[in-house]
């Protein structure tokens, strides 16, 4: 069984009880880390994973409520005595600041380091990005502040599909990774420059033909968050969720 699970939830502040959004694809013996903030050890063990589980992580762009974690988890699974590689996927200018941030905390000089394989994906639509025994995953660029990339996760055990839009404002190829999905998880940070509204992520899920949408990317800190699903509803026909820390999907 494949899963999802929403290790945060908030927009870039972050609270209590909602952690910067970033999550995991869970599959039978291994996961894969989408985005990577806060002590991220700390946060896959409260969640249930094991690090040892994870061989890919994929970065979808370079701002700080979605990459600060790397070098952390990077430090604390060699300390903890990590052995077999990790693969970094995401576009060139954010592996290139992963790179150069890892390069100044002198990780060259760590003894013994696990190898990290640095994989620059393409800023084109619907590319293969990673392929597993149980999943495909393609990406495709979307309308941010900066390079960032959206992802389409499909099943090969039972076809089913899911869909993230990561930051965004509405934009074609978010409708294209989302097209007749199961569950699109849409970012609600508010209609602005880069970013979508919960109403503007239930129009997206509409023309998309989603079956169900997940708003996520919210700030925590406006005491009527909690009516997002609503807002959404007033432009989507199907369920809405608001995606909580440590929720489980099943896909």
């Amino acid at each position: 069984m494949t899963k999802i699970i929403i290790l945060g939830s908030a927009n870039s502040i972050a609270d209590a009880q909602h952690e910067n959004t970033h999550l995991a694809i869970q599959e039978d013996k291994a996961f894969i880390l989408v985005d990577c903030v806060g002590t991220p050890i700390v946060r896959l063990e409260q969640a249930g994973l094991d690090f040892n589980q994870l061989h890919n992580l994929i970065l979808t762009h370079s701002h700080p409520d979605h990459i600060s974690g790397v070098p952390l988890l990077l430090m604390n699974m060699w300390l903890l005595g990590r052995k077999h590689p990790l693969n970094i996927f995401g576009l060139k200018e954010t592996l290139a600041l992963i790179q150069n941030l890892m390069d100044a905390y002198e990780w060259s000089k760590w003894p013994n380091f696990f190898s990290v394989n640095f994989c620059v994906l393409p800023a084109e639509k619907m590319s293969l990005a990673l392929e597993t025994d149980e999943l495909r995953i393609f990406t495709s660029p979307v309308k941010h502040l900066l390079p960032t990339l959206g992802l389409r996760v499909e099943s090969k055990r039972n076809q089913k599909i899911f869909a993230y839009s990561c930051d965004t404002e509405p934009c074609p190829a978010v409708e294209e990774l989302a097209a007749d999905a199961n569950i699109l998880i849409h970012e609600a940070t508010g209609e602005a420059l880069g970013h979508s509204s919960a109403r503007q992520a239930g129009e997206v899920a509409q023309r998309a033909k989603a079956n169900s949408l997940y708003l996520i990317h919210y700030n925590p800190r406006d005491e009527n968050y909690h009516k997002l699903p609503q807002q959404a509803q007033e432009s989507f026909q199907g369920p809405v969720t608001l995606a909580e820390d440590f929720m489980e999907i099943e896909i």
